[in-house]
């Protein structure tokens, strides 16, 4: 959807150096799905997960470049992301972060709410909205607990939200968890890669239900 229409600056972040390796012989004991690897994860992120299995995942603290998506959509988001790393000489790194907003009460699909690019190293740059657009906000982003789905396919929110339903399905079945946020894509392929070969995330961030105490 969005790195479809992005093209040209993603081919000059490859130009900057991004590798492109394809990792169909790194497939693992830890069950590492075949992908093709374009940029570095974040410092201590975990492994890309399986497809089609939900697992639970922990994430370490990080830092992160957030736009809030307006009347343009995506397109404004991802332009306005763009600039900022370029501005400030960060390397791009994989997954893009795309935070959905909730379904509304008349039925209609979640729809991508804000975007983010995530910094290799925390301890890179300042928080608080960057001073040549303040309408991108650099975060830090605490410890976060997600249950997972690894998916393989064209990036479009209408087979996102389709996934979010199965995580959803997982909850119901495993009350020890209960969703602490709202659901997620990590996306972790650019246009280059053919949609049949693209893999991302589909998740939600979770909280273990504490246990009762019984008098």
């Amino acid at each position: 959807m969005f790195f479809r229409r992005h093209a040209m600056p993603l081919a000059i972040a490859v130009a900057a150096g991004l590798a492109f390796v394809a990792s169909a012989a790194e497939e693992d004991a830890v069950r590492k799905p075949m992908m093709i690897t374009e940029a570095k994860l974040p410092a201590g992120f975990p492994a890309p997960g399986p497809v089609g299995e939900v697992i639970t995942k922990t994430y370490p603290a990080h830092r992160l470049a957030r736009a809030t998506s307006g009347s343009r959509g995506n397109d404004g988001s991802f332009m306005k992301l763009f600039r900022h790393i370029k501005r400030n000489e960060i390397a791009m790194t994989a997954p893009v972060e795309m935070v959905m907003d909730e379904d509304g009460e008349d039925g209609t699909p979640a729809t991508t709410e804000s975007m983010a690019f995530l910094y290799g190293d925390a301890g890179m740059g300042a928080v608080g909205p960057d001073p040549a657009d303040p309408g991108v906000i650099v975060e830090d982003v605490p410890e976060t607990t997600v249950i997972s789905l690894g998916v393989r396919g064209s990036y479009g929110e209408d087979r996102f939200a389709g996934f979010v339903e199965k995580l959803r399905e997982w909850l119901t079945a495993h009350p020890e968890w209960v969703a602490a946020g709202p659901p997620r894509t990590l996306a972790y392929n650019s246009p280059f890669v053919p949609g049949v070969l693209k893999y991302a995330e589909v998740q939600i961030p979770v909280a273990p239900v504490p246990q009762l105490i019984r008098p």
